[in-house]
């Protein structure tokens, strides 16, 4: 390719090099000036070219007898251009003795050079040799032949594609006759019979060893014999294209009368795989002859009545079919659909006779020209709709050129950060002791540098985190002030300050806060110490980054060594995704260019409001346009006009859309149809006219929110709006235009569902966070459940009355205050997961001032008993939900809700009883909830006493009592804990993973040396490098097997006193049952088989 002009005035000059030569030319622009119209104007210069031909008719030759001199003795040259339809034939022919000759030769559409030495009794390889190039050459376009005789050296080339041949020995192909035939080798005074076929076609420009044959031809010389029908121009013959615009048209031609046989020949070419192509009927007697297409082959059918049908089937290419037919059909009207292609990134184009398709599988885009991306904007999109942590791919710019990345997306509760990983994470040793420096290394991302910029462009914040280790080395600056350490950013620019301080300072995060080891230097690596120091920076200037390249170049003297680790590159927030406006007059709107969309378009958009119709965006031309509207409050259209008429697609949703809620629509206009998508609501398309108009011609500027009439204008907020990909910022444009506000809120009435377990939706001015300050789970949706081990002995209290005073004096409104002494429940929720093999366990107690119980525990034989006491003058309400044995080592979910004197009871989401209470209606001075083991407590039943002796050992999770969430306390501390915790307690990942304590731990990464945010002196150890240092290595090594003996023996003789100590104790804390002493050793069994398994998280 080649640069056009950038204007309608300026000429730009192009020469081609190298030179060619063709009949016509096409010219294929791959992208237009952006900034102005579309517009070509080409002229195209060349030079004179001669032109000789000669025509034979397939019987016909020219015989060139030339002079003994005119021979040069070390190099013949033939030259020469050849165009036919047949597919065989001979172009030129020289003999020599016994049986030695030249012989250039059409077979099958390729050309063959045959050589032969004429040394037939000699048992030789070089005695006939065959040089085969080209093919389909039958197709009527001129094709260039260039022969080289070099004595015993052959070069033979065909349109530019050359093959060499040496041959062995003495033997020499210019020792021939001082005759050359063209176009077929005459018969006469020969004593080699070569069978042959004339050549039928025509010949251009014809030399031999620079003598112009045809020329000589022309004007008669003696030198040439011309016999045959020999003409000196090159006819054309006529074709007639014909073009079968439909399934239903044909043509009848008159058949050939009187006689028996038929003999048809004729070219074809289609895109369909099916289709009859000839007929004709017999006309002695009933039968018919029959060529259909299908599915890409040739069908033959003779059939007569009473007679079985005989087919013929024959297979061909469709790519040579194809090639070979193109020519042929200049004039007919068929329509290349997919030169150019209309498929965007990438996507694969195939094509019928009337219409084409695209492929876009693996393009990470979809529709019908791959112009919709497949992927989320930004992780931040993938946060709100309830996704959690993981890999992602994201398309930063939408429909735009940038393909999809994939980053990882971290999802916390305050913010969302987008991590992309580069190929030099680990610790990078700058120079070895042996005075050895590596090449620089070139940080590669999984990102491309465009896609990074799309990232870093869309996010709030960007940084990375550097981390320095120095050993007589510095790091800001040499003795005579020069840099001696930078890196390398985006752009190729080269940076010489570090983290937390101003481009160009030179100085590292202690400098600035003046707490570095030595207050002379700005870095501790400056100070130049014989002993490991750190520095940790982070930089965050997000037009810099990412970092490529680091450089540390001051470890040229001994024992001098540095090393670095660089980090992903850290962005979070996304300022388009909430950038919104929100619009307050039916008259006013929002401006900016002129959408460019001409081929293929696509607008999307979130909006919220609550009138019942108003137009978002709209655009005009001289008489194209295109709007997308609010057409009824149950109705969304899109409408647009590129010359065939206007057209309409529309999604209609069974609930309004005037709700308040935020909804999405995205719609998509090309040149084979127009698409409307409104939430998950199923797509609405619409076919464009076929070859009809297809560009889209505007003019006006693109009005949001309203129109160039200002009537209709929309009511509400629009955010987040893209054009082809490209983000408007509508909240600058607010700011100066009247009507018409920068932000919108009210985001948790349509994102406030994914705050789920309790978790309570909070508005922020980008977006919402769910506060999970009264939920048994954390995390950004309040999804991760809190997890705990419990080992024997071991319990959790939590105090109502501690909280109420704390949350009282923090939060006066909190739901969290009405606990008190006097707090009276009518009615809570109660929900927990457990996973155990012991039974009896008790799952949970909450107690009262008065004496009143609620319990949930497990019997002996497994199943699940909940102890309701609400009046302290009456026995319990007793209750076994036989479901099954729950002490089965597997996750159980178990939710109670009771109202007044009903309770409901769910076990593992399905199993669902109800009952009626009979002690009272009312929890009065609700005073503590415990888990685990509890003594005595006051007025308990015996079965409660007996498990709350034995306690719970194994995992407990997601615990909630009405607002009450007592892992959470104990677990995640914040303030003035109203929680006791005794004995071991652990947390844990979930209790579903079925890892318990006794699990392996997680392979422990070997910290750097001073730690990896602090700075300074370490106890002279190096960080760990990915480099070979075989002394070191060898003397680490020992040193590890050594503590790794001792921490075996250790823990060997720690866990068998432990062994022995908890049986001792378990064995005189559990009640003996003598009527069934092998249940009870089964259960002590099982008890130890877990105690023994939870206590391995003591060793690591």
């Amino acid at each position: 390719g080649f640069p056009g002009n950038t204007n309608a005035d300026s000429v730009v000059h192009y020469r081609l090099q190298p030179p060619f030569e063709a009949r016509f030319l096409r010219f294929l622009p791959l992208a237009w000036n952006p900034k102005g119209r579309i517009g070509m104007r080409i002229e195209v210069y060349g030079c004179t070219y001669r032109s000789e031909m000669v025509n034979f008719d397939g019987k016909s030759s020219l015989l060139y007898t030339f002079n003994q001199k005119s021979v040069s003795p070390t190099k013949d040259v033939i030259s020469l251009k050849f165009k036919t339809r047949q597919t065989d034939g001979i172009l030129l022919h020289r003999e020599g003795q016994n049986g030695k000759h030249i012989t250039l030769e059409l077979v099958k559409g390729k050309l063959i050079l045959s050589l032969n030495s004429g040394h037939a009794n000699l048992p030789s390889p070089d005695t006939c040799v065959t040089l085969t190039l080209g093919s389909l050459l039958d197709d009527q376009h001129w094709h260039s032949v260039l022969i080289e005789l070099l004595n015993t050296h052959v070069n033979f080339t065909v349109d530019r594609h050359t093959q060499h041949f040496q041959a062995k020995g003495e033997s020499s192909y210019l020792d021939l006759d001082y005759e050359i035939s063209f176009g077929g080798i005459p018969g006469h005074g020969k004593s080699v019979a070569f069978p042959h076929k004339n050549f039928h076609g025509c010949f251009e420009n014809l030399y031999y060893n620079g003598v112009d044959v045809i020329e000589l031809s022309k004007k008669h010389k003696p030198q040439i014999l011309i016999m045959g029908n020999v003409s000196f121009s090159c006819s054309h013959p006529q074709i007639v294209p014909v073009t079968f615009l439909s399934s239903r048209s044909y043509l009848a031609l008159p058949g050939s009368a009187g006689e028996d046989k038929v003999s048809v020949a004729f070219q074809f070419r289609t895109w369909n795989r099916a289709g009859l192509l000839l007929t004709s009927q017999f006309r002695h007697g009933p039968g018919a002859l029959i060529l259909v297409l299908n599915d890409g082959k040739l069908k033959l059918s003779l059939s007569q009545p009473g007679h079985p049908a005989r087919d013929v089937t024959a297979a061909f290419r469709s790519f040579f079919l194809i090639v070979n037919l193109n020519m042929f059909l200049k004039g007919s009207r068929k329509v290349q659909r997919c030169l150019p292609s209309y498929c965007e990134h990438g996507g694969e184009c195939s094509q019928s006779w009337d219409t084409f398709s695209c492929d876009c599988a693996h393009t990470g885009y979809t529709g019908a020209t791959c112009h919709s991306p497949l992927y989320e904007q930004s992780c931040e999109a993938h946060k709100h709709r309830g996704d959690s942590s993981g890999l992602y791919y994201i398309d930063s710019d939408g429909s735009g050129p940038l393909g999809p990345a994939l980053v990882y997306c971290n999802m916390t509760e305050d913010t969302t950060w987008t991590s992309v990983q580069h190929n030099g994470s680990h610790l990078a040793r700058v120079k070895s002791s042996n005075g050895e420096s590596p090449h620089p290394v070139f940080l590669k991302y999984t990102a491309s540098m465009d896609q990074l910029q799309a990232i870093i462009d869309r996010a709030d914040h960007c940084q990375q985190e550097l981390a320095f280790h120095c050993k007589k080395s510095r790091l800001s600056t040499g003795h005579d002030g020069t840099p001696v350490s930078w890196w390398v950013g985006r752009t190729n620019e080269t940076h010489t300050y570090w983290g937390g301080s101003l481009p160009d300072a030179q100085k590292c995060a202690c400098g600035l806060q003046g707490n570095c080891l030595d207050s002379q230097y700005y870095c501790n690596c400056d100070a130049d110490r014989n002993e490991w120091t750190s520095d940790t920076v982070i930089l965050s200037h997000k037009e810099h980054l990412p970092v490529t390249q680091v450089v540390m170049s001051a470890t040229g003297r001994p024992q001098s060594e540095a090393a670095y680790a660089l980090g992903p590159l850290l962005c979070w927030g996304d300022n388009s995704f909430w950038n919104s406006a929100s619009f307050n007059t039916e008259t006013s709107y929002l401006h900016f260019p002129t959408f460019r969309g001409e081929l293929s378009a696509d607008v999307s958009f979130f909006f919220k409001t609550t009138a019942p119709s108003g137009v978002f965006v709209e655009n005009l031309g001289i008489t194209d346009f295109i709007r997308l509207e609010l057409h009824a409050p149950a109705e969304v259209t899109f409408s647009f006009d590129v010359g065939n008429g206007r057209c309409e697609v529309t999604v209609r949703s069974p609930t309004p859309f005037n709700d308040n809620r935020w909804h999405h629509v995205r719609a998509e206009r090309n040149v084979k149809e127009a698409s409307l998508q409104v939430d998950q609501l199923p797509s609405k398309t619409q076919p464009a006219p076929p070859d009809g108009h297809a560009r889209l011609q505007l003019n006006s500027q693109l009005f949001v929110g309203g129109t160039a009439t200002r009537q209709r204008g929309f009511l509400g907020c629009i955010r987040s709006l893209r054009v082809n990909g490209l983000a408007l910022d509508l909240e600058e444009r607010a700011t100066m235009t009247p009507g018409v506000e920068p932000g919108c809120s009210g985001h948790c009435s349509s994102y406030g569902h994914l705050c789920r377990n309790g978790g309570r939706c909070r508005e922020r001015p980008g977006g919402i966070a769910c506060d999970c300050a009264f939920s048994a789970y954390d995390g950004p949706f309040c999804e991760s459940e809190i997890s705990a081990y419990f080992g024997t002995g071991s319990s959790v209290i939590y105090n109502f009355q501690e909280h109420s005073n704390y949350t009282s004096s923090k939060n006066s409104s909190s739901f969290a205050a009405l606990f008190h002494e006097d707090l009276t429940l009518a009615g809570e929720m109660a929900t927990l997961s457990f996973r155990t093999t012991g039974t009896p366990s008790l799952l949970l107690y909450v107690s009262s001032f008065y004496e009143e119980y609620l319990s949930v525990i497990l019997a002996p034989n497994g199943s699940l008993q909940i102890r309701y006491k609400l009046d302290r003058h009456q026995e319990p309400d007793v209750f076994n939900f036989g479901f099954k044995n729950l002490a089965d080592g597997q996750l159980h979910q178990v939710k109670i809700h009771r109202e007044a004197a009903v309770v409901s009871v769910e076990v593992n989401q399905n199993a669902r009883r109800q009952v009626i209470l009979s002690s009272g209606t009312e929890f009065n001075a609700v005073k503590s909830l415990m888990l685990g083991t509890i003594l005595e407590p006051p007025g308990a039943d015996p079965d409660t006493l007996r498990a709350g002796a034995r306690g719970f050992t194994g995992c407990l999770s997601a615990v909630r009592f009405a607002p009450a969430a007592p892992l959470k306390a104990a677990l995640r501390p914040g303030g003035p804990a109203p929680v006791t915790v005794r004995g071991h307690v652990t947390a844990a990942s979930r209790c579903a993973e079925g890892a318990g304590p006794g699990a392996p731990a997680r392979e422990a990464t070997r910290p750097l040396a001073g730690g990896a945010g602090g700075s300074g002196p370490t106890d002279g150890g190096e960080p760990l490098v990915n480099a070979d240092r075989s002394d070191s290595a060898v003397i680490g090594g020992v040193i590890v097997v050594v503590i790794f003996i001792l921490l075996s023996i250790t823990a060997i003789a720690l866990r068998i006193y432990q062994q022995r100590w908890l049986y001792q104790k378990n064995e005189s804390n559990v009640p003996q049952t003598g009527d069934n002493a092998e249940t009870a050793l089964k259960s002590e069994v099982n008890l130890q088989s877990t105690i023994s398994e939870s206590q391995k998280e003591y060793f690591f």
